[in-house]
């Protein structure tokens, strides 16, 4: 059993789902193992993790629009505002999706479905530079 680690970087300008499944794929295949497990975790408190359909830019506009009707910025409901009112309204959204995926590879190929990719979903409403940490094991 082999393992293999890296840190990619993802550039963020707002709330939204931003793609990364060419740089885990790129990931995969630089990694001389055939088959085996992805993993990706992002190393944030207010961002989460998806596999999502990759075709219709609609379906990430709509799932963004879901979660702003679905957990309110109203700061009046929270005690944590420390980093403004979006902060508390991010973490609940980030409680609420996953900060690590697993994906299987086969052939040195990720094993998506032909509609899926991966996301980071970015709650904040300020730029930030993200990190996801990528663990590929396997032969």
């Amino acid at each position: 059993m082999k393992q293999h680690f890296a840190t990619i970087e993802v550039s963020t300008k707002c709330p939204g789902l931003y793609a990364f499944t060419d740089r885990a794929r790129q990931f995969v295949e630089s990694s001389d193992l055939n088959d085996g497990l992805l993993t990706c975790f992002v190393r944030h408190t207010s961002e989460s993790l998806l596999i999502q359909e990759n075709a219709d830019a609609d379906v990430l506009a709509d799932l963004e629009s879901f979660m702003r009707r679905l957990v309110s910025r109203d700061p009046k409901l929270y005690r944590h505002t420390t980093e403004g009112p979006d902060d508390m309204p991010s973490h609940i959204r980030s409680a609420l999706t996953a900060v690590s995926l697993s994906i299987p590879f086969r052939d040195g190929k990720i094993a998506l479905g032909i509609w899926q990719g991966l996301f980071l979903f970015e709650h904040r409403d300020a730029r930030h530079t993200r990190e996801i940490l990528l663990h590929a094991i396997g032969e």
